[in-house]
């Protein structure tokens, strides 16, 4: 359900956009630009729940709109050419997700809309002024911030009373991930828990990561 509604949510977003750009230009076939941190095998999922909701609003791939995506494999550094990439497009619009790559869109244009299809703090990582007025070229949705972080510990705390180490799982990377761990680790503080804080830049360093968890018999947490 709560994947459906994020998915109606966006689409009723860059729908309200599109409509805009057909009035200016009514010529033109609406084109959007897509840009994702991960790999098309990681994202098919979420992409073909996006083309569904986009049919649902009239708007089929290759008849009256053109998506135009560009994946980042996950290495952050490739997302500002990727960025650039679809600004020379000239794309009507740009969805994205993750702090990094809104971040790297965010750099390449201040005019372009940008609809963050989810994002950790937009606030709290400077993407936007607040949730309720953004300003700027960029609106969209906020699946969690670093004060539920918190709150999900206490939470862990109280299902099992007596763990007393958690990883959290932790891209450098992602602002947004940074400020999560500073709100957990306050949080751990005052329920005398202690925070290990493991990288994870791709799914390869998974495995590492739960050797290590087993090692120090941890309970874990992806951040």
């Amino acid at each position: 359900m709560k994947k459906k509604i994020t998915v109606l949510t966006l689409c009723g977003l860059l729908l309200a956009l599109c409509l805009s750009a057909e009035a200016q230009q009514p010529k033109k076939m609406p084109r959007i630009g897509v840009l994702a941190g991960g790999s098309p095998s990681s994202t098919s999922p979420l992409h073909e729940a996006f083309r569904q909701g986009l049919r649902g609003l009239g708007y089929v791939e290759g008849q009256n709109i053109v998506l135009e995506f560009r994946y980042g494999e996950v290495k952050a550094e490739r997302l500002p050419d990727l960025a650039a990439e679809l600004v020379r497009l000239k794309v009507d619009v740009i969805v994205t997700s993750s702090t990094p790559a809104i971040q790297a869109v965010k750099q390449a244009t201040r005019t372009i809309p940008i609809v963050m299809a989810f994002s950790g703090d937009p606030v709290g990582t400077g993407l936007v002024a607040s949730l309720a007025k953004p300003g700027g070229n960029i609106t969209g949705l906020s699946d969690i911030g670093p004060e539920i972080t918190g709150k999900q510990l206490e939470l862990l705390k109280e299902a099992f009373p007596t763990i007393s180490r958690v990883v959290f799982f932790l891209n450098p990377s992602n602002q947004g991930n940074r400020l999560r761990l500073k709100a957990a680790e306050v949080t751990a503080g005052e329920l005398k828990v202690q925070i290990q804080a493991l990288e994870v830049r791709s799914a390869n360093d998974f495995e590492k990561a739960f050797s290590t968890i087993s090692k120090g018999q941890a309970s874990s947490y992806d951040g």
